[in-house]
């Protein structure tokens, strides 16, 4: 008997798999655009509302480890289901809400499916696409977050003055529930049509203990400072621009404008990789610029400021892509890609903390030292390109 595997259509699979993706995505980003409603409405204060997004951030750090446990034991396919049906009851529950608190536990319902999405969707990639087009498939797929976030931010206030609180809520869960029975029919082991495999977990005897290697140490470190360096543009870039006597529309485009461009970059990176057969050269491409480019975007107003947003964008914006690609092969045995996947994006909620912590202690209580925190930050981010080219992979 043949011991080949017959995949689906590896550009079926990845947009299938971006629209559920993107549809989880937006639940998450549906609040920020109606914050001021619902803080008038459930009677919060900017301190309690402020937990309708950052209890997302929180659920990550905590159920990183163990969703990947999840993912090993039950397979990919199984939890992207799963997270369709939690994000179900948490919406049906915010929907009807009747005070902030039940509104945050509301949210953190959500930000389980969340975080079931954010590491099971890179694994069943891996596992439902072909090798050789691995790095295209999750060039589509990494655009989740950014056009969820668009959509989020452009749709929800119009359906939210013609549906209400409640219709919102309800039509972006029947939207992620339906888009997760595209899911089920479309995203099948490879040979299933034919065999009728089942979505079997990978089998074999992995420990935690084989992630603290010191290549793959390099490899977190360096996403770590990517997430660091990339949050501490989008938090406190606008921040900085409106001081400088910026629009607060205008910062807020620059500072978002490596996302948008992300739309660009990341299927390219993805197909570039597929062609040259390597990973590494484009990763540290990205990375070598994010340093540099965190710099322009905290100090400078001009020209300059353009210069590092789009460089950002078009090439620092890879990145993401480059290191889900390349990390079944840091690794080195498959079956450590799930809990692998959980430590990478406790890593990367790791460095988010991290660069909304770390830029208000330089600024300074007077949040003035731009030039010191651009600095600093530029360093980082060259450090982390340190740690990537000590680590060996393709």
């Amino acid at each position: 008997m043949s011991t080949s595997k017959k995949y689906g259509n590896w550009a079926l699979i990845a947009v299938v798999m971006l629209l559920f993706g993107t549809a989880i995505a937006t639940i998450q980003f549906k609040v920020p655009v109606v914050m001021g409603d619902i803080m008038a409405n459930m009677g919060m204060d900017a301190s309690s509302a402020s937990w309708l997004m950052s209890i997302f951030t929180f659920v990550g750090i905590i159920l990183a480890l163990p969703t990947g446990a999840l993912a090993k034991r039950f397979g990919p396919k199984t939890m992207l289901l799963a997270a369709a049906a939690i994000i179900a009851v948490g919406s049906l529950l915010g929907a009807f809400a009747g005070n902030g608190m039940v509104l945050i536990v509301s949210r953190a319902i959500e930000g389980v499916a969340f975080i079931f999405v954010t590491i099971c969707g890179p694994l069943a990639v891996q596992k439902y696409v072909s090798p050789d087009k691995i790095g295209s498939a999750t060039g589509i797929w990494a655009l989740w977050v950014c056009l969820g976030s668009v959509v989020g931010g452009v749709l929800t206030p119009t359906l939210y003055a013609s549906t209400g609180f409640a219709g919102v809520w309800v039509i972006y869960a029947a939207a992620a529930v339906v888009f997760a029975i595209v899911v089920a029919v479309i995203v099948k082991n490879p040979g299933e049509a034919l065999e009728g495999a089942a979505d079997a977990p990978t089998e074999g005897k992995v420990g935690y203990g084989e992630l603290v290697k010191p290549n793959i140490l390099l490899f977190f470190a360096a996403f770590l400072v990517f997430n660091m360096t990339l949050m501490a543009v989008l938090s406190f870039g606008p921040t900085f621009l409106q001081q400088q006597g910026v629009d607060p529309t205008l910062s807020g485009f620059v500072s978002t404008l490596p996302m948008l461009l992300a739309v660009i970059s990341s299927p390219l990176f993805g197909a570039l990789s597929d062609k040259l057969g390597r990973c590494k050269p484009l990763y540290l491409a990205a990375m070598l610029v994010m340093g540099p480019c965190t710099l322009l975007l905290l100090t400078q107003t001009g020209p300059l400021m353009w210069v590092g947003a789009i460089v950002m964008g078009l090439v620092g914006l890879g990145g993401p892509v480059m290191c889900l690609t390349s990390y079944i092969n840091v690794l080195g045995r498959p079956e450590l890609m799930s809990i692998g996947m959980g430590v990478l994006m406790l890593v990367q909620s790791l460095g988010q903390f991290l660069g909304t912590w770390l830029v208000p202690l330089l600024l300074g209580p007077d949040v003035s030292s731009w030039m010191l925190t651009g600095i600093v930050m530029c360093v980082i981010g060259f450090a982390g390109t340190a740690a990537l080219a000590l680590c060996k992979f393709r």
